[in-house]
């Protein structure tokens, strides 16, 4: 008679410390992988072999900076002018002759230079890496004739009998005396010194601006 089988016995139970430690084992490997990571150094960075770099220069802008100028005045001519001035009348179908006449001794100013408000786009040529701009400016010219009231009088005034005395023969005498010397300041010279004048001030700013070369030349108008 064969001997009864023996019960069979329940599997034992995981042992749980055994699992703890696996687990604790694998987050010591992956903490130990992380630090040696973050704390490897580094390799130096080498610049690289070639590099481009866009650099901007702001160029001045020549223009609205002679602009700003406006007009330029750069000579005063301080001028004495006598102008003898007369109407001549007729009465009586001509047979009487009358004179209304005035000497006025005038003085005053005359002041010339350029406007360079005229200043177009065309006259200005910059090359500022070589520090050169060439400039063609409008020509000098009289801006005003300015008389000295307090200094200009009337030296003779004198209506005949038969004549009528013209209120406004001062007023034109004035207005010929401005004209007079007008003309006598260009005769002198006045336009070729304003030009003068002219170009100096501009130079000194442009030079202040940076431009070691300014070439300066006139319109012809």
């Amino acid at each position: 008679m064969d001997p009864a089988p023996s019960p069979i016995s329940p599997p034992a139970p995981p042992r749980r410390g055994l699992y703890q430690s696996l687990i604790l084992g694998v987050l010591l490997l992956i903490a130990g992988l992380l630090g040696a990571i973050l704390v490897r150094p580094q390799a130096p960075l080498l610049p690289p072999a070639s590099t481009s770099q866009i650099e901007v220069r702001p160029t001045p802008n020549v223009l609205l900076a002679v602009r700003d100028l406006a007009r330029l005045e750069t000579v005063t001519f301080h001028m004495e002018r006598v102008v003898d001035l007369a109407d001549q009348q007729t009465h009586l179908f001509g047979l009487v002759e009358a004179r209304d006449a005035i000497l006025l001794v005038a003085v005053g100013d005359v002041i010339g230079g350029v406007d360079l408000q005229k200043l177009r786009d065309e006259d200005v040529t910059v090359d500022w890496p070589k520090r050169r701009v060439a400039l063609r400016l409008p020509p000098a010219e009289v801006f005003s004739t300015n008389l000295d009231n307090e200094e200009t009088r009337v030296y003779l005034r004198k209506t005949d009998t038969f004549a009528s005395r013209r209120e406004n023969l001062e007023e034109r005498a004035r207005r010929e005396a401005a004209k007079s010397m007008e003309r006598a300041a260009i005769e002198a010279g006045l336009l070729d010194r304003a030009q003068r004048g002219a170009e100096r001030a501009i130079r000194s700013l442009l030079r202040s601006a940076g431009f070691e070369e300014v070439d300066v030349t006139w319109r012809k108008e």
